[in-house]
């Protein structure tokens, strides 16, 4: 969120003279990080921090959604059943490792906290409570600013 804030900034005058104006912080151009998170970061980036419902949309449903369409488009083109168990999983790894990493960010815990989820059953579900139930951090943390609401 950009505060309304004033802001003083030299400029030439029409005599040569510096002149000074004020220029309100709306006029200016945001930071980078101001920006929503464009779905290319959302999902290959480890940089920065999502919400809970960007992770349910992308790191949930989308990878879920995108598992079953692969390996449908892999069963009517006859791909033999070893390699139709294991290319959906591959083709999602990364995006859902890069959501996962984000994620923690949020709660501002490192990436490698992804690494719980190999933890049979507890490691899935302290995931999925962790990420998926509990809000991050309000405001900004060491990964970021606080993208509730924007993305």
């Amino acid at each position: 969120r950009l505060q309304r804030q004033r802001c003083i900034r030299n400029a030439a005058g029409l005599d040569g003279h510096n002149a000074r104006r004020t220029v309100d912080a709306a006029d200016v151009a945001p930071a980078v990080n101001d920006e929503p998170m464009g779905l290319e970061q959302i999902l290959f980036g480890f940089r920065g921090r999502i919400p809970r419902k960007t992770f349910w949309l992308y790191g949930v449903l989308g990878v879920i959604g995108a598992s079953i369409v692969v390996e449908l488009l892999l069963g009517i083109a006859k791909v033999p059943e070893p390699a139709r168990a294991v290319l959906p999983s591959l083709l999602v790894l990364w995006p859902s490792v890069a959501i996962g990493v984000k994620r923690w960010h949020d709660r501002d815990k490192s990436g490698w906290w992804v690494l719980i989820a190999l933890v049979p059953i507890v490691g899935v579900v302290w995931t999925l409570v962790e990420c998926g139930c509990l809000r991050g951090s309000v405001g900004p943390n060491r990964f970021g600013e606080d993208l509730t609401g924007k993305v």
